[in-house]
Parts: C-alpha cells; sequence; structure tokens
C-alpha cells in the first residue's frame, strides 16, 4: 500500500472526504467516457447529470469517504501516480482560508479569530468548523476553500479549530461593485413624505422575497439569479435605498446556489447595464 492511499484511507475514517492528487497538485483527468463533462458529471456538481463512474473523475466532487471506493481497482492506477492527498472540506464541514505569503499571514493573525493552523509552501492553511461557498482572490493572497473545492492535506495542524466565524462569511461577498444611486432626484408623494422603498418593511419584504427565489431554484441558476437580480434593481435601483449589504444577501443566496462571486457580480452589472443604472 503506498503511502499517500494510507494517508487518504486514514483520514476519511476520520470523516475526510479524499482524493488522490497527480502532478502539479491537481486532480487526475476525467476517463475516456467522463472527458469534458460529456457523462453530465456528478450528481453533486453544479452541472446536473447521474453520472456514477467508479474512476476519480471530476476533480473535487470525486471527494469519498467510502475505503473501497478509494482502494479499488479502478483508483489504483492513480493512487500509484499520486503526488498527493487531497479532500473536500465543504463534504466534511469545515472551511479553509488559504493564506498564500506572510503578508497574508499578518493579515489573518491581526483580523481573523484563532483557530487551527496547518503550514504550507507560502504561507498557512486556517481551519475552521463549519462550511460555505468556496472564493479565490477574496484579498491579496487570500483564498476561501470550502463547498465545491479541494485542499491539499499537508498535515493535521496545531490548535483547536473553532467555529466559522461571520468575518469569513462576509470575505466572499466583499468584491461586488457598490450600489449607487442614479444621479436624478427621486420624486415624492405630492403632498410631501417619503419614498416608500425607503420603508423598512418594504424593502426587507423585497429582499426576503429575492433570496427564497434565488434558494428555489432548482434549475437554470444562472437566469434565475440575473432575473432576480433584474426584478430588485428595477424596483429599488433607482432612488437609493439599496445598500451594499442588501446586495450581499443576495449575493450570498446565489454562492448558496453554487453561483461564484465573478457571476454575481457579472449578473448584477448586466442587469444594471440593461436598466440603464
Amino acid at each position: 500500500m503506498s503511502e499517500h492511499l494510507s494517508t487518504a484511507l486514514h483520514l476519511a475514517a476520520d470523516g475526510l472526504p479524499v482524493l488522490p492528487l497527480r502532478r502539479g497538485k491537481v486532480p487526475f483527468g476525467n476517463c475516456p467516457a467522463c472527458a469534458k463533462n460529456a457523462c453530465g458529471g456528478r450528481p453533486n456538481m453544479k452541472t446536473p447529470g447521474l453520472c456514477t463512474c467508479p474512476a476519480p473523475c471530476h476533480g473535487w466532487a470525486a471527494a469519498t469517504t467510502d475505503p473501497h471506493v478509494i482502494s479499488s481497482p479502478t483508483w489504483a492506477p492513480a493512487w500509484r501516480r499520486a503526488q498527493a492527498v487531497a479532500y473536500h472540506p465543504g463534504g466534511a464541514g469545515r472551511t479553509v482560508v488559504d493564506l498564500d505569503n506572510a503578508d497574508a499571514v499578518t493579515w489573518a493573525r491581526e483580523t481573523l479569530p484563532a483557530t487551527r493552523t496547518v503550514p504550507t509552501t507560502r504561507g498557512e492553511h486556517w481551519l475552521y468548523q463549519g462550511a460555505m461557498p468556496s472564493a479565490n482572490a477574496v484579498r491579496p493572497g487570500v483564498d476561501i476553500k470550502s463547498t465545491m473545492a479541494y485542499a491539499r492535506w499537508l498535515g493535521p495542524g496545531t490548535g483547536a479549530m473553532t467555529a466559522l466565524p461571520d468575518i469569513v462569511r462576509a470575505l466572499a461577498v466583499k468584491t461586488p461593485p457598490t450600489v449607487r444611486p442614479a444621479p436624478h432626484i427621486v420624486t415624492v408623494p405630492a403632498g410631501g413624505g417619503e419614498c416608500r422603498h425607503r420603508t423598512p418593511s418594504y424593502l426587507e419584504r423585497g429582499i426576503a422575497m429575492a433570496e427564497e427565489r434565488i434558494t428555489g431554484a432548482r434549475e437554470a441558476v444562472h437566469t434565475t439569479v440575473y432575473r432576480t437580480f433584474l426584478a430588485v434593481l428595477s424596483t429599488h435601483g433607482r432612488c437609493g435605498c439599496l445598500a451594499d449589504t442588501h446586495m450581499a444577501r443576495l449575493f450570498t443566496a446565489a454562492q448558496a446556489k453554487g453561483e461564484t462571486v465573478r457571476h454575481c457580480t457579472d449578473a448584477w452589472t448586466n442587469a444594471r447595464t440593461s436598466l440603464g443604472l
């Protein structure tokens, strides 16, 4: 039994879904039947499908805790060529804050709650208990690896793992552009009064309904997110009532359905452009 296979079985027994990595610290390519996702993808991927390929295909989605799969003859060729072991943090209810350089580590020590840390070649992994959408480059030298992502196993680390804090969750929604009011005067009802959009209950109800619409999407998530953003902006985008916190809630709902920060930002920008905002 290879060292990597032995490590993988040990991690799987502890509840970490694992997969082999080849040279370059990347997953093995799909088998011929799954090449270019021709099979439709694994059920737990964004791409719908019912692929049950026994090979370690589809990157992070291949990660498993099943010792029979990990040690199967189908996975054996990959383990013989493996250069490292990876795991799916989100599948184990964990989040890895990947700090890629000394400046990022310094920032984390000054900003984030202490938790279990693992040294890496250039920085550190900070491990928190709790899952969230993954996001790259949330700030210089900082990536978040949790759901729909993999992290290389570099050892158990030191320190007690603490609960995923809100400050880390917020990192994934800090990149969207700021919503600015359109440069025109808001017309108020005759006789005075405030724009009804500024009524907290009206705006809150609108944002909550938009969150529910995104969360309830079972297919065509991209389209649903865009149309929801369009509806929110058409109602609230011209009076200056929308705040960054409202946009962050919508982005969070979209990312929970598998959308990336980039996709959310593009959808928001396209919706604003369509409305002439």
